[in-house]
């Protein structure tokens, strides 16, 4: 199966629209009422609905829905010393990329008698969500868990879908702990959002959600999200994709081999080549189907590809402008002089600089965060960091002198603005100081 190859020059605007269309983005609206059901379920029953739930979509049967001391060492047992030394140091890198993140406090004058603070709290509760539909994860609890325990929020839960025979994936509970993460459980989907985004009898409520997931999670997340009572979250951050930005130089081989590391996350994944070299991109093609033979996820990522992107481009600048566009959540930059070409870009979840950065390290372990932003959300939405468990206060304190120094500017603008009670807090304060 050749993925066709575009001239973007050769496009109208509509079709140059529909090109860089992302396939799950067609689809949240056929789900969405789903969605909907199945998070006012579990408000409304709690447990009882995680469980007929996990039972009609995993086909597990869940006796306690955390998950237990003793599962949580059978899960070491099962995994070997090259799989635990491999997590550690993964978890490791994160933690290093992430320490010089955490916010520092604010302490500013702004004139005499008038001081403003900015300082920093952990968010009293967040729940990370861990996907493991066709593939489990135990990379995405090291990304959520090692940053919200740098900002030593209170409660940190995590959620992960059961397997059929009701345990969790052992890889992911071992990451979890080893990062942080004390309280798990094993819900999946829109009902592990649900259930932390309300709580239920088993799962406590928390205030902010966090991670990854299919275009379901993300529906229900931007469901909760809307809702005072529910939960905020990080990001829309869905199905993976990637952008590669290649030259006549690049290699084929790698190029495919990235397209491909992407594509075999899920169907719902989309991969695009824009490239200034059309020999480039026609071999990037019998690379991709000669790599597939080798893939054990080949039939996930043919799926992939169908809905997946080669384009060829007159410049690089050109390519530079239609991935601004597209705002990818992972950028490749596998050209001459990367470097020069970075100035340009600005909307990309995280960039991989050069023939010698494939993407798969941003995945696992060269440190950055993995959580990214996808459906184009790139062009206003950051990356996971610290900062994103914690919050933000700011704090004035003002002398008798600083007050009056200031009172004739508030006590103007209240005027303009018809507030007098403003102008009043300023007055009487004033006046009871004669």
């Amino acid at each position: 199966m050749a993925i066709p190859v575009s001239n973007w020059s050769e496009l109208d605007d509509n079709a140059k629209s529909a090109l860089l269309e992302r396939p799950a983005v067609r689809s949240d609206v056929d789900i969405s009422a789903e969605v909907a059901r199945i998070v006012a379920l579990v408000r409304d029953t709690g447990d009882t609905a995680i469980r007929e739930l996990s039972q009609q979509l995993d086909s597990a049967h869940l006796e306690s829905l955390r998950v237990s001391e003793h599962e949580m060492a059978a899960a070491t047992a099962e995994l070997g010393e090259g799989a635990i030394a491999a997590i550690d140091l993964a978890i490791a890198n994160v933690r290093r990329f992430h320490e010089p993140q955490l916010p520092r406090p604010i302490f500013v004058e702004t004139m005499p008698g008038v001081r403003c603070e900015r300082i920093s709290h952990a968010i009293d509760s967040v729940g990370l969500y861990v996907p493991a539909g066709t593939a489990p994860l135990p990379s995405t609890a090291i990304m959520l868990a090692v940053p919200a325990a740098l900002a030593e929020c209170p409660t940190r839960i995590l959620c992960t879908p059961p397997r059929p025979g009701g345990s969790a994936d052992s890889a992911v509970l071992v990451a979890a702990s080893r990062a942080g993460v004390v309280d798990i459980f094993k819900i999946g989907g829109a009902q592990a959002i649900a259930a932390m985004a309300y709580g239920t009898q088993s799962v406590p409520k928390v205030c902010k959600i966090f991670g990854p997931g299919n275009v379901w999670v993300t529906s229900a997340k931007t469901l909760v999200s809307t809702d005072p009572a529910g939960a905020a979250i990080d990001m829309p951050a869905g199905p993976s994709e990637v952008l590669v930005i290649a030259d006549a130089e690049a290699s084929a081989e790698f190029v495919a081999a990235d397209l491909l590391s992407q594509a075999e996350h899920g169907v719902d994944s989309q991969v695009v080549l824009l490239t200034t070299s059309n020999d480039l991109a026609n071999n990037v093609q019998l690379e991709i189907e000669r790599q597939l033979e080798t893939l054990t996820r080949a039939g996930i990522a043919r799926e992939a590809l169908a809905n997946s992107r080669l384009v060829v481009v007159d410049s690089i600048e050109r390519a530079i402008e239609i991935s601004n566009r597209y705002a990818p959540e992972h950028l490749l930059l596998q050209i001459s002089n990367p470097r020069t070409a970075m100035a340009g870009i600005r909307n990309a979840g995280s960039i991989f600089v050069g023939r010698w950065s494939p993407e798969a390290v941003g995945d696992y372990c060269s440190g950055t965060n993995h959580v990214l932003p996808t459906y184009g959300y790139a062009n206003s939405f950051s990356g996971l960091g610290v900062d994103q468990f914690m919050r933000q206060m700011t704090v004035q304190e003002l002398t008798q002198d600083g007050l009056a120094g200031l009172a004739d500017t508030v006590i103007t603008l209240a005027g303009l603005e018809g507030l007098d009670a403003h102008a009043a807090a300023v007055r009487r304060r004033l006046g009871a100081s004669e």
